[in-house]
């Protein structure tokens, strides 16, 4: 089958939405702003920005990427790619205000749709809805009816789709399309089917649903047995034509299927399937690391396409292959995916031409680096090559370019707020539940707290201590505190950090690794915080489990300078979400799909 007679594959990404449902990811506004500038770049089709009902700040990031990133053709045009601007969704209970919400928020973006879920298996119709199976397609009708009166592109998905009765879920995806609905996902909602099972289900709702020869249907898998992928492969090559998926294929529980693991298994295999896509496959790696990075969600080292493994052989024998020939033991070119093998570093007489040339090369070209980023990623470049005898490996600028993201989308919303005549417009326009404020982009806020000095004591029989002082942008002043400790440096640098902000804060994860080799390799420090523990919410598991938890990243030559770092990073990122980013808790924006 040639190219030009395949089906163009929809890519659906919902990093935004169900990948932020990972445990412990709480991304602000500027952060889901900057992956989803990256989404568009990678050539996604469909971005589902959120469940905008959730919170007037929930409402707020996703009009925001409606009217900034919606209308977006940087890396998008041209032969073999999509060639259109970036289609931008919201989810909706079926439920009016959620629907109407949905509309308000996706409206602004040239192409935008609403997605809208209701369940369908018996066991979620009796203990969840307590309604009835004709309730149930009433429900449908009614709403996604509303839906399609307020916007042309309407999905619906049957929630827990995977265990419903197979004649019923015909008759309520029937009753979907003739109410409207443009796209039907399938979602095997608790990662329950095989790929046989799910395959089948696909060509069995396409075969017996009424209509359905006019509308797209689509994948929703999840990873709970490992065969969200497999089962998303099943699903096209049963005819379905679009992907529900997440980078790093991050989400709840063991998470969503991976968007680079589908796309890849695609371009590996062209006469497989009878899809092609339209992505961007180059800024894979790049776009792996920033949602690493952004979310806090490592990538496991084996994890297939991104994981630093991937291209890596140890085995003797297999580097003898490769040596010879590189296709007998890789049967993906690692520059395919945005992987340098060429490792040529920089070092401290590059200028700037070869250091933004190594950026493009990265990934990093274009707009993906703000001029501010990028002059403040070359003044660490620099500084860095300035101490490093061996030069700076593409690992040292991957981390660079993690550390300057991280510390200038640690403030919160950078954007302008609206003409006052525009914002009365938006008002009067949206949904009167919310507040008048949610219509309206954050004002322009600086980091809180900024590290000025440092001075720690440490050593075999000293008792740790550390000397901080962080200048304070509200009271502005340089504020100086001291700690002991008895476990080490990097907790007496934490709890004089504490003692100067005055808040107690739980310390969730500590990690740092080094970017390259050598004694005088940068090492990368992230840190995951929350406030210190607060009683059990009522349903939880865990106490604090729906507490908002936020990361932070930095790297330096000096280990504990950049600790100190990425901890002011999220503690800027926690009083940020605390001040004036109000999205609503990880509990209430938590959907099962």
């Amino acid at each position: 089958m040639s190219e030009q007679t395949k089906d163009k594959l929809i890519i659906f990404d919902t990093t935004l939405r169900d990948g932020e449902q990972s445990p412990g990811v709480t991304l602000n506004t500027e952060e889901k702003i900057e992956i989803a500038r990256q989404l568009s770049r990678l050539g996604v089709n469909v971005l589902e920005a959120g469940f905008p009902v959730a919170s007037p700040g929930d409402f707020n990031a996703v009009q925001r990427i409606a009217r900034e990133v919606g209308p977006l053709m940087e890396g998008r045009t041209g032969e073999g790619r999509v060639n259109q601007e970036m289609v931008i969704c919201g989810l909706a209970r079926s439920v009016q205000h959620d629907i109407q919400t949905a509309y308000d928020a996706v409206k602004e973006a040239p192409r935008h749709r609403i997605h809208v879920f209701l369940a369908t298996s018996d066991i979620h119709l009796e203990f969840k809805l307590k309604i009835t199976r004709e309730q149930c397609l009433q429900r449908i009708k009614d709403m996604v009816g509303f839906a399609r009166s307020l916007c042309a592109d309407i999905e619906f998905s049957p929630e827990d789709a995977g265990r419903s009765d197979h004649s019923f879920l015909c008759e309520a995806l029937a009753t979907a399309i003739k109410a409207g609905a443009t796209t039907l996902n399938i979602p095997d909602t608790v990662g329950y089917n095989t790929p046989s099972e799910y395959g089948a289900l696909i060509k069995h709702l396409r075969e017996n649903t009424e209509g359905a020869d006019s509308v797209v249907f689509s994948t929703h898998c999840h990873n709970d047995l490992g065969l969200a992928t497999a089962n998303t492969l099943a699903g096209i090559s049963n005819g379905a034509r679009q992907v529900e998926v997440t980078i790093n294929g991050i989400g709840e529980r063991a998470g969503n299927t991976s968007l680079e693991e589908v796309v890849m298994n695609i371009h590996t295999h062209p006469h497989s399937y009878p899809v092609q896509h339209t992505v961007n496959t180059r800024l894979f790696f790049s776009t792996s690391r920033m949602v690493e990075d952004l979310s806090g969600m490592a990538v496991q080292a084996n994890k297939a396409i991104v994981g630093r493994n991937a291209f890596l052989h140890e085995s003797g024998i297999h580097q003898d292959g490769v040596l010879k020939n590189k296709q007998t033991y890789e049967i993906i070119r690692p520059e395919d995916v945005g992987v340098t093998t060429g490792n040529l570093a920089l070092g401290k007489h590059s200028g700037r031409h070869a250091f933004k040339t190594k950026l493009e090369d990265l990934g990093y070209g274009g707009p993906a680096l703000s001029d501010a980023q990028f002059q403040a990623a070359f003044a660490k470049f620099k500084d860095l090559a300035d101490s490093k005898k061996a030069g700076v490996t593409d690992g040292d600028m991957h981390a660079l370019v993690a550390d300057v993201r991280s510390s200038t989308l640690a403030g919160g919303s950078s954007a302008p707020p609206p003409a006052a005549s525009e914002a009365a417009d938006k008002r009067s326009s949206t949904s009167t539940d919310l507040p008048e404020d949610a219509h309206e982009a954050q004002a322009e806020s600086a980091l809180r707290f900024t590290l000025k000095h440092l001075q720690v004591f440490t050593g075999l029989g000293i008792t740790p201590t550390a000397t901080v002082t962080l200048h304070d942008a509200v009271r502005g002043a340089d504020v100086t505190d001291v700690a002991l400790a008895n476990n080490g440096p990097i907790e007496a640098t934490f709890s004089a950090i504490q003692r100067i902000i005055g808040v107690d804060i739980q310390l969730l994860n500590f990690n740092v690794a080094a970017t390259s080799e050598g004694q005088d390799t940068l090492g990368k420090v992230a840190v995951r915080i929350a406030r210190a523990a607060q009683e059990p919410e009522e349903g939880c598991l865990a106490p604090g489990g729906s507490v908002p938890k936020f990361t932070g990243l930095a790297t330096n030559v000096d280990i504990i300078t950049a600790s100190a770092s990425a901890y002011i990073s999220a503690v800027n990122r926690m009083i940020g979400h605390d001040e004036s980013d109000n999205r609503a808790s990880h509990k209430d924006r938590k959907v099962d799909i």
